[in-house]
């Protein structure tokens, strides 16, 4: 997939196409759905498709103070559109001059003198311009006058209620993977580089994988049972603490920090992606690293518990 970095980086060469916009975050079924929408209008025009997106997200620039924690960094938003098959992702920087352009103008700087669409797969609840003045029924009426068709994206649902990422984001709060599941249509995971820590998880016998994360803010905090994917690894058996460690650090940027079951493995400098399966508890402060040590080794006993059980239910099943 091609990445196009701002409203400069559209060249003659990417007109014309078929577009979809959006945050995407999470690229959830929701997402997927939308995604599915857009290759069948490219296989219909026989167009490239692209996917419009934001960075920093609105929500974020407008209220980051409030603005909902982040599903995926921009890479693994990237790289899980890629894997779907879209053409081009432009990434549009969401700044004051984006969002003083009125709803008119960004629809003719973006969709049709950018990108030249044929066919724009758009939310009916997608609202765009300034004060966010634009919505569906305005982009139709310009794709009639321009000469694209403007196509409203299905909506998915589980047990009732539509997928979203805030419900996404509300399953992972509560640790309820059973439905962030039935939303990705796939474990929820986050990945990153392993850096150097303080290194007192080998002074404990329990040596962890320190995770730098791009994000602010995560959506969920706790201690889980996890798999950990990369560096030769695969599915490998492990906990994972997320959170911004209270016992041993005043920080308050959260943190990833990953302690494989089994084997010693060198992954300082290695990409890991880890998959959240279970949650074992909250994050909690210890008033001594004995205390904590003392934690961690039942939450190894209660994440090979947790693995050994569900093993068994797969195999009943």
């Amino acid at each position: 997939m091609e990445l196009l970095r701002g409203l400069k980086s559209l060249r003659p060469q990417y007109r014309p196409c078929v577009a979809t916009i959006g945050a995407f975050d999470g690229v959830h079924l929701g997402h997927q759905t939308v995604v599915a929408q857009l290759a069948e209008q490219g296989r219909k025009y026989d167009l490239p498709t692209t996917v419009v997106t934001f960075e920093p997200l609105p929500r974020e620039y407008l209220a980051a103070d409030t603005a909902p924690a982040r599903l995926q960094s921009f890479r693994e938003r990237f790289e899980a559109l890629a894997a779907l098959g879209v053409d081009r992702l432009l990434c549009l920087r969401f700044d004051e001059n984006l969002r003083r352009m009125s709803a008119e103008q960004f629809a003719d700087r973006i969709f049709v003198q950018g990108l030249g669409v044929r066919s724009l797969v758009l939310g009916d609840d997608f609202r765009f311009g300034h004060d966010r003045e634009g919505g569906f029924s305005l982009m139709q009426a310009i794709g009639e006058r321009e000469g694209f068709v403007t196509l409203a994206t299905s909506t998915i649902e589980f047990e009732g209620d539509r997928i979203s990422s805030t419900r996404l984001r509300n399953a992972l709060m509560q640790g309820d993977f059973a439905t962030s599941r039935a939303c990705l249509g796939r474990d929820y995971e986050m990945s990153g580089r392993v850096i150097f820590g303080r290194q007192l998880g080998r002074t404990i016998g329990t040596p962890t994988a320190n995770i730098a994360l791009r994000l602010t803010s995560v959506p969920l905090s706790g201690v889980f049972a996890v798999t950990v994917s990369g560096a030769g690894l695969r599915d490998a058996l492990a906990i994972a603490n997320v959170g911004v460690r209270p016992t041993v650090s005043a920080g308050s940027r959260p943190n990833l920090e990953v302690h494989i079951l089994d084997g010693d493995h060198a992954l300082y400098g290695e990409r890991l992606r880890v998959q959240f399966l279970h949650k074992l508890r909250d994050e909690q402060r210890f008033e001594s690293v004995d205390l904590l040590k003392a934690q961690i080794h039942q939450d190894v006993d209660g994440a090979r518990s947790w693995f050994a059980s569900s093993v068994k239910d797969r195999q009943s099943t």
